[in-house]
């Protein structure tokens, strides 16, 4: 078994690629291993991250005809791009998301959607054994159950798939607070999609700003 350890098997953003697989109303309306807002939060935190770091981010539903259209949450941070719509079950199997992922020249593949045991399972295994290096989103994700979702966790880790979750991808594209060129964008993500940690720093500023009380006299 190969490790994914050292420094160059960390996230870098000029070498990564995001696909989000069917965050559908149909896919949603079945979700039980996680609470569905949080993973419409955490899916658009993500896009958004990835819109920040300019990670290049293909969207892609199945029968969206029948399964209803991606979440306006997510293709609202890409108001112009196209969404790839197939029949295939196995994003990995349709040559129309495949070359346009591979048209980037990015190795690092990440990918979450719905359903973890099926739609995100199936690509990301089989991008593995191609060679690439695949990162799942777990809470970006969600299963028909627990179950399912854990089980499908443990499948892809066996096939040398990584697992992370969105905030530590977005933490791990900044690496550091002095790349300033990213770091509105982050500050702003976190802001509002990162629960209490955001407003914590909301709060900060708010204390940043407020004039210390003058009781002379």
């Amino acid at each position: 078994m190969t490790f994914r350890n050292g420094l160059a098997s960390l996230l870098r953003p000029e070498d990564s690629v995001l696909v989000l697989i069917d965050h559908q109303p149909f896919q949603l309306a079945n979700l039980n291993s996680h609470e569905p807002l949080m993973v419409i939060n955490n899916s658009t935190g993500l896009a958004k991250a990835a819109k920040a770091f300019n990670v290049p981010t293909i969207l892609t539903s199945v029968l969206a005809a029948q399964g209803g259209v991606i979440f306006p949450q997510i293709t609202d941070v890409f108001p112009d791009q196209e969404v790839i719509d197939r029949t295939f079950i196995n994003t990995w199997e349709d040559p129309k998301v495949v070359d346009v992922v591979k048209a980037t020249g990015r190795k690092q593949l990440i990918i979450a959607g719905l359903w973890t045991e099926i739609c995100v399972a199936m690509p990301a295994i089989q991008a593995a054994g191609e060679g690439w290096d695949v990162t799942v989103v777990t809470d970006a994700s969600g299963a028909v159950s627990v179950e399912a979702h854990e089980v499908a966790i443990q499948r892809m880790i066996g096939a040398g798939v990584n697992v992370m979750t969105w905030l530590a991808v977005a933490a791990e594209w900044q690496r550091d607070w002095a790349r300033t060129g990213s770091l509105e964008g982050m500050i702003d993500v976190m802001k509002q999609h990162s629960g209490g940690s955001g407003i914590a720093f909301l709060w900060e500023q708010q204390l940043l700003n407020t004039p210390v009380p003058n009781n002379a006299g």
